[in-house]
């Protein structure tokens, strides 16, 4: 497939104002202006010609409950709490989302080609997140990266869900000291394990703690629900008491301690801002914060948070925080390459780049107006949303 004739923006530091753009078997084969890419189709191989229209990597939403927490369908489409053990690593989204959920069909509108999907907040470890492509039908298929991260709650949520069961956390406290346990446990179990490899012995796996090995090697994140200033700091406090790799996500008053995260050196996954602030850990939540983090040094992105705002909105999100002061390139990338990397996918998508998977969203202005129209997108090279062929797509 060749997309021509538009201005794409690469997210890789080149723009081209009157670009070529192609797709081979599902990957990018070539980006560049008409004098670098010649426009050679294949027998058979389509021409998109999008006259001036925006051509950038799909969009990303980092961190959503999509097809986990389901539309319209109440409890019985809700399986994103396992809520009556507060410690469950072994858990994996991808047992629980239904692709079938109409929210995956409103994301690839909006041209969102991936989203990192998985539990919810009312656990201190709530389990495995999976970094998905938004069209199929098959999860498997749509799989990227599971298990991505590793979520973890601090907060609010764990307290106030397991207080009124009469048990543990019904504290931060006690959210702290229960995971720095499990934490101090899965360790130990590494150790063993790696002890007994080591000498040829032989050694019984733990279901319970296999799920933790990616998290201590670093392999994947820990996804840590902070809101409030003191719940972030914790966060960091456990994190680097284990040195672990971890996303602060939500961060809502991660502006007014800038300075110290991009000291600390953990990303930002900002938002849902669009939301009301419903509970008391998010009184400060502003959309300035993206803003004020990305000047301070912190690698941010943008999240809606789905569905507590709708994933279709999150271009619209990324154009408020701009709004409020982050600036206009930064909002773009908020969206693509940024959660790419905070994701562990930047070698895949996030930017339109030579080996990169073909994962395009066209739009016929900027994608954080709110009267921008969604044009194609385009998934592996596929087009999974058209316009003006929807009933095709």
């Amino acid at each position: 497939m060749y997309i021509v004739d538009g201005r794409i923006l690469t997210m890789a530091g080149r723009e081209y104002e009157n670009g070529v753009l192609h797709i081979v078997d599902g990957k990018i084969a070539a980006v560049g202006d008409r004098r670098e890419v010649p426009v050679e189709p294949r027998e058979g191989e389509r021409v998109l010609h999008v006259q001036g229209a925006w051509v950038m990597p799909g969009i990303i939403e980092a961190h959503c409950h999509m097809g986990i927490t389901e539309e319209k369908k109440g409890m019985e489409g809700d399986d994103c709490n396992e809520t009556v053990n507060p410690i469950t690593p072994w858990l994996r989204a991808i047992d629980a989302v239904n692709t079938m959920d109409a929210a995956f069909d409103d994301a690839v509108r909006a041209g969102i080609t991936a989203a990192m999907i998985g539990p919810g907040s009312s656990n201190v470890v709530g389990g495995q997140f999976a970094l998905l492509k938004t069209r199929g039908r098959k999860i498997d298929d749509l799989i990227v990266k599971a298990p991505a991260a590793m979520k973890v709650a601090f907060g609010e949520n764990p307290k106030v869900n397991y207080s009124g069961q009469g048990k543990s956390p019904s504290t931060r406290m006690a959210t702290a000291a229960m995971l720095r346990r499990e934490l101090f446990e899965a360790s130990r179990y590494l150790e063993k394990k790696e002890k007994a490899q080591a000498e040829g012995q032989d050694f019984e796996e733990d279901f319970t703690r296999e799920c933790w090995i990616p998290v201590l090697k670093k392999q994947i994140p820990l996804k840590a629900h902070v809101h409030r200033v003191d719940d972030i700091f914790t966060a960091i406090r456990i994190a680097q008491e284990y040195g672990l790799s971890m996303t602060l996500d939500h961060c809502s008053e991660g502006h007014l301690i800038a300075e110290e995260l991009a000291e600390a050196g953990f990303p930002a996954i900002v938002g849902p801002d669009l939301a009301s602030r419903s509970k008391i850990e998010v009184q400060n939540m502003a959309f300035k914060t993206a803003g004020v983090l990305n000047r301070a040094g912190v690698l941010t992105a943008i999240t809606t948070d789905h569905p507590v705002s709708l994933i279709q909105s999150l271009p619209i999100c990324a154009g408020l925080a701009v709004k409020s002061g982050l600036p206009m390139e930064e909002g773009l990338k908020a969206i693509t390459i940024n959660p790419a990397i905070i994701c562990g996918a930047a070698d895949r998508m996030g930017s339109l780049e030579v080996g990169k998977d073909g994962d395009v969203a066209i739009f016929d202005g900027n994608p954080m107006e709110v009267f921008t129209e969604t044009l194609y997108t385009i998934i592996d090279g596929k087009i999974a949303y058209d316009r003006d062929n929807t009933a095709a797509s």
